[in-house]
C-alpha cells in the first residue's frame, strides 16, 4: 500500500543507492572488489561449514532437515541474517545470477523455519523439535529481539535489490509477533531489547511497505522501553530516552538504539529527540571516541562510575566508560561498536547535513573499521587495540564462546591476531555488510542538489524533482593524496547545485571549477557550487596533507605526554616490524619537531603510504613496577609507520598508536 505521509520527511538529505553511486576505483573500489571476492564468500565458507560454523546447520535442523542440537551463541541468528544483507548489498553492486540463487534458496529455508506467529529463533525451535521444554523470550539475553531485527533488515534489504518478497513475507511475519508483543506483552519484550537491531529494522520495513503500522510498532518500542522499570545502564533502559544525557553500557546497544531512534525523528520530526540524540552524540565524539574512531572502551566496569547512589549503578560491559577513560591495550571497541557508531552518524547526517557527522564516520572508515578486517579481507578483530604489548601478565578475554562449538577455539594469547572464525561471530558478517554498502554512504541528495561525503573513487548522480540531475566521475588517490578530482559526464538541465564537504581534520583547502577559484567554507563543513554544468567540467578540490601530531586531552591519564600521527585522515601506528634490531616498543618515542616523510610501500602486497623518520630512542627499562630514572643517554633510530588499519598483517608483533613525546 502506498505510504499516508512523506517518508523521511524530517531528514533533509537521502542516500543514493547503487543505480546513483558507487565506488568503481581508487581506494574504495578495490575495497568493493575485495568484499565481493574475498569476504563475502569466505564468510559464506565458514557459516555453511558445520566443521567451522554451526551458522547453516542450525536452520537445517530447525527445518527437519538434519537433526541434532543448537550449536552456537544465541545470537548466532542474526549473525547468519548479517551475512545474507551483505550478500544481497553485494548484488545490488555486483549482480551475480549464482548468488542471488543462492540468496533465494537460503530465503526459502529460513521462512520455512518460521512458526506461524512470526516468531523465528532456532535454539528454541530445534528443542522443541526435540522434545525439549523450551518457551520464547524466557530469558533477556538469548537475544530473539535482536534476531528477529536482523531478520526484517535483511527482507527489506533482498526485496529493494532483487524483487523477491520471501524474506520480505518473513520479516512482515516477524513484525507481527513484535506488534503482538508490544501489545499484550510489552514486559517481555522490554526484558528481550538487548541489541535492538528492531528498532532501525521496524522503520525499515515501514519505509519498504509504506505501512504505518510499522512506524506505530517503532513509537511502541520507545514506550515500553521508558515504561520498563527493571533495566540498567549496561542496556540503556534504567532511564527513559528522553531523559538521558550520558552515553552509558554497552557501546553496541547503546549506538543500535541512538541510530534507530533517528530514524523515528526521520519520520516523525520529534524536535526534543533530536536534541537528545546531538547531545549524546557529543557526549561520545568529544569524551569517549578513540582517535581511531573506535568506540566501547572498557572491557567491563561500572556506570556511572564513582556515582554516589550505589544502588543505581548496574554492571556494564564492552562498554563507554566515563569521560576520557580511553585505555589502549586493553581497549575493547569492538567492531560491531564501530559499525553501530557509522549506522548512528549516518542516520543524524541524514537529519541534520552537518558535516561533522561525515568527519566521524570517516573516522571510523578508514581507522577502526578497516582495521577489523586483515588486508587480505578474510580474518577478523572482535576488539581493536591501540597497543600490542609482548608477553601480557593477563589474559584478555576472547568474545562470546558458549563452550557449544564443534571446534572449541584455542586458549586465550596475548598475540591477538585476527581470526577467520570467532566463536562469536557477530564482528565479520557486520564488517561485510557495512562494507558491501558503504556506497550508500558515498553522498545524499536533498532538496538543494548533491552532497559528497566521502572521497575515494565513486561515479555519482543526483536528481532533484524537476528533473534536472548531475552525474559526476572522481579520479583520486585519496586518501594518499589531496587532489580530489570530479569530472561532469552528464548534466541534464543544467544540472543542480553541489556540495563539496571540506573535512574537519584539513586546513587550507582549496576548491577550483573549470580551473577558476571557489571560495572555501571552513573546515567541517560544505562548500556549495551552484552553476549551469555541462558535461567535461571539472571540480578539483585539494587538500594539503601534512603530517600531523597530535595529543589528547588533559584529562585522558592513558595518552598522557603522548602524540598520535595522523595524515589525513589516516592514523598511523608504530609496529615491531618497523624497528631496528634491539629496540622494542616502550623504547620508542617521537621528537617535538621531528620530520616524517611519507613514502610508497607494500603490505601483504597490498599499496599504501607510510612514513618514514628518525625516532628517539630511549635507555632501556627494568621490569620493576617502578625504578631510578636511567641516566643513560637518548639514540636514535630510523623507523617507518604505517595506517593503523594495515596493523597486524605479518604475524605477531608489537604495536602501538600512541607514542612518548619527547621535547
Amino acid at each position: 500500500m502506498p505510504p499516508t505521509t512523506a517518508l523521511r520527511a524530517h531528514a533533509p538529505l537521502r542516500a543514493l543507492d547503487a543505480d546513483h553511486a558507487r565506488w568503481t576505483r581508487g581506494f574504495w573500489g578495490a575495497l568493493r572488489e575485495r568484499t565481493r571476492d574475498v569476504t563475502i564468500p569466505r564468510i559464506w565458507e565458514s557459516l555453511s561449514d558445520p566443521a567451522v560454523s554451526p551458522g547453516l546447520r542450525n536452520f537445517r535442523i530447525a527445518a527437519g532437515l538434519d537433526s541434532g542440537i543448537h550449536y552456537g551463541p544465541p545470537f548466532m541468528d542474526g549473525d547468519f541474517y548479517k551475512w545474507l544483507e551483505a550478500a544481497i548489498d553485494s548484488l545490488e553492486t555486483d549482480p551475480d545470477p549464482d548468488l542471488a540463487a543462492r540468496i533465494e534458496e537460503l530465503a526459502e529455508l529460513i521462512a520455512s523455519v518460521q512458526r506461524a506467529d512470526g516468531y523465528l529463533h532456532t535454539p528454541t525451535i530445534i528443542a522443541a523439535r526435540n522434545d525439549e521444554p523450551v518457551a520464547a523470550l524466557a530469558d533477556r539475553f538469548n537475544f530473539e529481539t535482536y534476531n528477529l531485527g536482523h531478520l526484517i533488515t535483511a527482507g527489506v534489504r533482498h526485496f529493494e535489490v532483487t524483487g523477491s518478497a520471501t524474506l520480505l513475507d518473513a520479516a512482515r511475519r516477524a513484525a507481527s509477533f513484535l506488534e503482538d508483543l508490544a501489545t499484550n506483552k510489552p514486559l517481555e519484550l522490554a526484558r528481550s531489547a538487548i541489541c535492538p537491531s528492531h528498532y532501525m529494522a521496524v522503520v525499515d520495513l515501514y519505509r519498504v511497505t509504506g505501512d504505518e503500522r510499522y512506524l506505530r510498532l517503532m513509537e511502541a518500542f520507545v514506550r515500553v522501553r521508558d515504561d520498563f522499570d527493571e533495566g540498567g545502564d549496561d542496556n540503556q533502559d534504567r532511564i527513559p530516552v528522553r531523559l538521558q544525557t550520558t552515553v552509558a553500557g554497552h557501546a553496541v546497544r547503546a549506538n543500535y538504539l541512538y541510530a534507530g531512534l533517528a530514524d523515528l525523528v526521520a519520520e516523525t520530526g520529534d524536535e526534543q529527540l533530536t536534541g537528545v540524540l546531538e547531545n549524546l552524540w557529543r557526549d561520545v565524539v568529544d569524551t569517549k571516541l578513540y582517535i581511531t574512531g573506535g568506540c566501547g572502551a572498557l572491557y567491563d566496569g561500572a556506570s556511572p562510575d564513582g556515582y554516589p547512589w550505589q544502588g543505581e549503578i548496574s554492571r556494564v560491559h564492552q562498554a563507554y566508560g566515563r569521560a576520557y577513560q580511553l585505555p589502549n591495550t586493553t581497549a575493547h571497541a569492538e567492531s560491531c561498536a564501530n559499525i553501530g557508531l557509522i549506522l548512528w552518524g549516518e542516520r543524524m547526517l541524514s537529519l541534520t547535513g552537518d558535516a561533522g557527522y561525515a568527519d566521524v564516520i570517516e573516522r571510523v572508515a578508514f581507522n577502526s573499521l578497516l582495521a577489523s578486517v586483515s588486508l587480505e579481507g578474510s580474518e577478523y578483530f572482535y576488539t581493536n587495540a591501540l597497543r600490542q604489548v609482548r608477553e601480557l601478565p593477563f589474559p584478555l578475554r576472547r568474545p562470546g564462546d558458549t563452550g557449544q562449538h564443534p571446534t572449541p577455539p584455542p586458549p586465550p594469547s596475548d598475540e591477538r591476531l585476527r581470526e577467520r572464525y570467532l566463536s562469536c561471530f557477530c564482528c565479520p558478517p557486520n564488517i561485510a555488510r557495512t562494507l558491501a554498502r558503504f556506497h550508500q554512504l558515498a553522498a545524499s541528495v536533498s532538496a538543494d542538489g548533491l552532497h559528497v561525503h566521502l572521497y575515494g573513487g565513486s561515479d555519482l548522480r543526483g536528481a532533484d524533482e524537476n528533473g534536472r540531475s548531475l552525474a559526476l566521475r572522481e579520479d583520486s588517490d585519496y586518501p594518499w593524496d589531496g587532489r580530489i578530482g570530479f569530472t561532469v559526464t552528464d548534466a541534464v538541465g543544467g544540472g543542480v547545485p553541489l556540495h563539496m564537504r571540506i573535512p574537519g581534520w584539513s586546513a587550507g583547502a582549496t576548491l577550483t571549477v573549470n580551473g577558476d577559484p571557489v571560495p572555501v567554507s571552513a573546515p567541517g563543513a560544505y562548500t556549495r557550487i551552484e552553476r549551469a554544468w555541462s558535461p567535461g567540467d571539472e571540480v578539483v578540490l585539494t587538500l594539503p596533507m601534512p603530517v600531523r601530531i597530535l595529543r589528547g586531552h588533559r584529562l585522558a591519564e592513558e595518552i598522557t605526554n603522548q602524540v598520535a600521527v595522523q595524515r589525513g585522515p589516516v592514523v598511523y601506528c608504530l609496529e615491531s616490524a618497523d624497528l631496528p634490531e634491539g629496540v622494542v616498543l616502550e623504547r620508542a618515542a617521537l621528537r617535538r619537531g621531528a620530520e616524517l616523510t611519507p613514502v610508497e610501500a607494500h603490505i601483504d602486497g597490498r599499496r599504501l603510504i607510510a612514513l618514514e623518520g628518525e625516532l628517539t630512542v630511549l635507555p632501556e627499562a627494568g621490569d620493576d613496577l617502578y625504578d631510578d630514572l636511567d641516566a643513560a643517554p637518548v639514540g636514535a633510530a630510523r623507523a617507518r609507520l604505517i595506517p593503523y588499519f594495515a596493523w597486524g598483517n605479518r604475524g605477531p608483533g608489537e604495536m602501538s598508536v600512541w607514542l612518548p613525546l619527547v621535547w
